[in-house]
């Protein structure tokens, strides 16, 4: 049988002399490169915004954080009461707390959601390094959770102001009821996100977290003893709900912290978690 002329002449193609190929294999003509930092992050955004936890968590904190914030607004207005000394952008709060349980639930489930499905072997599968998947995983959800809570914030702060008639707030105290605001609910998720590391366990994990936020609170509400008063302090100074309320400038203790100190407390918290979490995902197996 013979060959069609086109065939005959036709020669098989030259191994790529970049790489060291075998008599007989086939070489790829597609560029081969060490993945980095960059691909995990792509990876990692693929996955937050094509599951449905992300648009359920994100959507209800936006309906929390806009819808609270402006019924206080309005029914401030309503019933004429003067705010005196109070900041108009500080009646925020009242969303912004609440919101918090989502954003923690997100964190959360940004990595023990892979456990639960075991997504988590073929992550790091295709990225050994688990150094560069928790990083990749921290970027993509502080930017993504720090974004939209300060644009949501800022908006609402603008609403809030026409609403009450309030004068323009001066520009630190702004950029902290907005900016600081969204720094420290993106970082309180990723002491979310660390604590889901070392659970492994979604429940259990947000649990936990919750119980971090409001624990300290309700503690401190019953010592109504003497003897326990300084614990009761403590708990209401640096307790997550009256750090907040100190970056919008209404704590409810005269002492502890004021100004961005509550962001440096959380970033300092979330180092040390962070540090546990990456001990935990390197040395454990999947």
């Amino acid at each position: 049988m013979t060959m069609p002329p086109s065939q005959a002449h036709r020669t098989p193609p030259e191994p790529r002399q970049d790489q060291d190929v075998l008599p007989g294999l086939y070489a790829s003509p597609i560029p081969v490169r060490t993945p980095g930092l960059g691909d995990a992050i792509a990876s990692e955004w693929t996955k937050i915004r094509s599951v449905r936890s992300t648009m359920w968590t994100l959507g209800v904190m936006i309906v929390l954080l806009v819808g609270i914030g402006l019924l206080v607004a309005l029914a401030v207005d309503a019933s004429d009461a003067p705010l005196e000394d109070t900041p108009v952008l500080s009646i925020g709060f009242f969303g912004v707390l609440p919101a918090t349980i989502c954003v923690i639930t997100l964190g959360v489930l940004t990595i023990s959601s892979e456990y639960g499905t075991g997504m988590i072997r073929t992550t790091l599968t295709a990225c050994p390094s688990r150094s560069r998947v928790l990083a990749a995983k921290s970027v993509v959800f502080f930017l993504l959770t720090f974004t939209i809570t300060t644009v949501t914030t800022g908006i609402v702060g603008v609403l809030q102001t026409a609403i009450l008639d309030g004068g323009t707030p001066e520009t630190g105290y702004w950029v902290r009821s907005t900016v600081g605001i969204g720094l420290y609910l993106a970082t309180l998720g990723l002491l979310s996100l660390a604590l889901g590391t070392l659970v492994r366990h979604s429940a259990g994990a947000i649990t936990v977290m919750i119980a971090v936020v409001l624990l300290p609170l309700v503690l401190a509400m019953f010592m109504s003893t003497r003897s326990l008063a300084g614990a009761q302090q403590a708990l209401f100074e640096y307790s997550i709900p009256n750090q907040i309320g100190a970056l919008y400038g209404v704590a409810m203790t005269t002492s502890g912290p004021t100004g961005w100190q509550p962001l440096f407390i959380i970033a300092g918290v979330t180092v040390v978690v962070m540090a546990g979490a990456l001990l935990s995902l390197d040395r454990r197996d999947v």
